[in-house]
């Protein structure tokens, strides 16, 4: 079996509810072009990846959320002790893919039942946190987070926290399309391009062709 093929197998342990429901409470249609999301769920190379993969999204930059400006620096991050959480920053129109729908793809993707770790990677910094930037995204997130639960849609309960942004800060360009630029390497195989192909191939008319 090839590394890549054994990278998928190795998805469907780490990929907990190949299929969600949609968020029973969604932001209603509206004209507004622009809206911005910030999530975190491990490594940013990957969450980046899907995001970016996505109809709707026209930028995914990966970044820190959760500390100070003085900090932000993969470095000190790394290091668990500044408060941040490796994070996406996700420029979206909402008339072609809603927060709800944002917000199953990023459940679908990593393991919201772990608390301070994602897969391989130990640490504060690789939380799973929602990040929101209006009362709506909240509310969305909240009761999303509370569905889930309910339907015991997991193998625990979902740890992921829900708190407002306050600031978000653009990691260092080195870490930008990492996955993309980077596809052999062994960190990628892996971990991340095994989420960016169960996206395709279950969300197949949200993923803009050629990705």
């Amino acid at each position: 079996m090839s590394s890549f093929g054994l990278a998928i197998v190795l998805s469907a342990v780490t990929l907990s509810a190949a299929s969600l429901p949609n968020p029973a409470i969604d932001a209603p249609k509206s004209d507004k072009k622009t809206e911005v999301a910030v999530v975190a769920g491990g490594c940013f190379w990957g969450i980046e990846a899907v995001f970016d993969s996505l109809k709707g999204v026209s930028g995914a930059v990966s970044g820190y959320a959760g500390g100070s400006k003085a900090n932000a620096h993969y470095e000190i991050v790394s290091t668990g002790t500044t408060g941040h959480a490796e994070s996406v920053q996700i420029t979206f129109d909402p008339t072609q893919i809603s927060y709800g729908q944002l917000l199953k793809i990023f459940f679908t993707v990593h393991d919201p039942t772990e608390i301070n770790r994602q897969g391989p990677d130990d640490g504060s910094q690789y939380r799973s946190e929602i990040f929101y930037t209006s009362d709506e995204q909240k509310k969305i997130a909240e009761a999303y987070i509370q569905q889930l639960n309910a339907l015991k849609a997991f193998h625990g309960r979902i740890a992921t926290k829900v708190e407002p942004l306050k600031e978000f800060y653009r990691a260092e360009e080195y870490h930008q399309d990492y996955a993309k630029k980077n596809p052999n390497q062994s960190y990628i195989v892996y971990n991340d391009l095994p989420k960016v192909e169960h996206v395709r191939r279950e969300f197949p008319e949200l993923v803009r062709s050629g990705k």
